[in-house]
């Protein structure tokens, strides 16, 4: 879901995994790995894109099915949606919404504090219903 593409993603767990093997290596004593991997994912998300040389990259066809069942076009207009929004703001609704994380976890794994999480989903969520328009609706009612 951060992502919006399957290949970024692979490529985006990838590098956390090389950044964790590395931090395991450097004998960093790690105390809790699975909170240490997802805030290392969401940092290398981040990371990523706010480099100029990351783009999408279209593809010559789409598939047959969608992968996930549901509404596709809701789904579509919704990843359209979140690609608009800032990477950090992708990050913290992503976080919170789609893998139903605290706010205090997420201010964790985003090295925020509480406040400016609740800040930061508050706007976000603004915009993403400014930039869904009527979609959002349909989305509530679900």
């Amino acid at each position: 879901m951060l992502t919006g593409d399957r290949h970024h993603a692979e490529d985006l767990v990838q590098e956390t995994l090389a950044k964790m093997f590395r931090a395991w290596r450097g004998l960093q004593r790690i105390d809790n790995p699975p909170a240490y991997a997802q805030t290392v994912l969401a940092r290398t998300f981040i990371s990523q894109r706010r480099r100029r040389s990351w783009s999408e990259q279209p593809v010559s066809s789409m598939p047959e099915r969608a992968d996930r069942p549901g509404d596709p076009a809701l789904r579509i207009s919704l990843q359209n949606a979140l690609a608009e929004l800032a990477p950090l703001d992708r990050a913290v609704l992503v976080l919170r919404f789609f893998e139903d994380r605290s706010v205090e976890q997420v201010a964790l794994d985003l090295g925020k504090n509480a406040g400016a999480i609740r800040t930061r989903t508050s706007r976000a969520l603004d915009r993403l219903r400014a930039v869904l328009g009527a979609d959002a609706d349909h989305l509530i009612a679900l």
